[in-house]
């Protein structure tokens, strides 16, 4: 068998609240093909006593995190066929444990479709929106000049064109998907409007035709109930925190703080940046986030309301009187 990675184990171990010992046996066990039944009931002595949710536990995290080593080596491999693979790069992907992170590292060097700033690109306009992003005291137009001939008809489509390369850097940006992926979690309300001409058919979505509510405060059943009715098709949900707080963090990353005649040419890239393409692709991953969340709330408190039936007597107060089977060991 392929030893698992030590560090890997650790990571399964903290997650799941189990001794990193308790964690490398339970994986080498599912490794090896044990089910959680089987290593649950007859593997304790290994597993340092484990019962079956804690296994499980170990279970999903090894498959999570084993699907993220696979995209680790494709993103590894695809960013060294570029001629892009620094050093500090693969041991910031390496050592990346989560998805969104990890797909925020790979999202610079991902083959895009034709994009505004892929244009700009082409025309040669890159080199001038790294002068701009420096932010030194340089005139805009006096920058843009020499990058005026060919495919730039004028100054404006010079600038133009390097605020597209900026808001797309400012889009891709590490520090900056992280900084409104927290924004978007503890500040995001969601919003319900129902799809006009619906309201009758959709009636019994009625309660979400005009809602909103803090993200992180709606009840798991509700945020499932409005994303069944966004499905099919009676309402258009919504999570946005407000705009001004998002795009003032990322002025704090982007901008310089001395006064330079740049400046207004930049922020309003950074703000391009936020409104046409950061929002709409937080907006869709805090929704899909937010789902799972509910989606696993919504299996425990099944769970639990399943356990306490099983667990119910079945004829009440009547006594009852069973017998076990043991064909091998006699009946007890």
């Amino acid at each position: 068998m392929t030893p698992i990675d030590t560090t890997l184990i650790q990571v399964i171990a903290s997650r799941c609240g189990v001794t990193v010992r308790q964690a490398e046996h339970t994986v080498q066990l599912l490794a090896e093909g044990a089910t959680v039944p089987f290593i649950s009931r007859y593997r304790k002595e290994r597993t340092g006593g484990l019962d079956e949710v804690q296994v499980s536990a170990v279970k999903v995290q090894f498959e999570r995190l084993s699907e993220l080593e696979k995209r680790k080596e494709t993103i590894l491999a695809s960013i060294d066929e570029q001629g892009k693979l620094t050093p500090e790069l693969r041991m910031k992907i390496e050592q990346c444990y989560e998805g969104a992170p990890l797909e925020d590292l790979y999202l610079p060097y991902r083959p895009k479709r034709r994009t505004r700033a892929t244009v700009a690109r082409e025309k040669g306009l890159e080199p001038l929106a790294a002068m701009l992003m420096r932010q030194d005291g340089a005139r805009p137009d006096r920058l843009a000049e020499r990058f005026v001939g060919g495919e730039v008809h004028d100054l404006q489509e010079a600038l133009d064109g390097a605020c597209d390369i900026i808001a797309e850097w400012v889009s891709e940006s590490e520090a900056a998907r992280s900084a409104m992926r927290r924004l978007f979690t503890r500040e995001g309300v969601i919003s319900a409007r129902v799809v006009k001409g619906k309201e009758q058919e959709g009636a019994k979505y009625s309660d979400y035709f005009d809602w909103s509510e803090p993200l992180r405060r709606v009840a798991a059943h509700r945020l499932l109930a409005m994303v069944r009715a966004e499905r099919e098709g009676f309402i258009k949900l919504s999570v946005l925190p407000d705009e001004s707080a998002a795009v003032e963090q990322l002025e704090r990353i982007f901008i310089k703080r001395n006064p330079s005649p740049v400046r207004t040419l930049v922020e309003a890239a950074v703000r391009d940046g936020y409104k046409r393409l950061l929002k709409p692709s937080m907006e869709g991953e805090t929704l899909t986030e937010a789902k799972a969340r509910a989606d696993e709330e919504s299996i425990k408190v099944f769970a639990e309301n399943l356990r306490q039936l099983l667990l119910a007597a079945p004829l009440g107060q009547k006594r009852v009187l069973a017998i076990d089977p043991g064909f091998r060991t006699g009946c007890k």
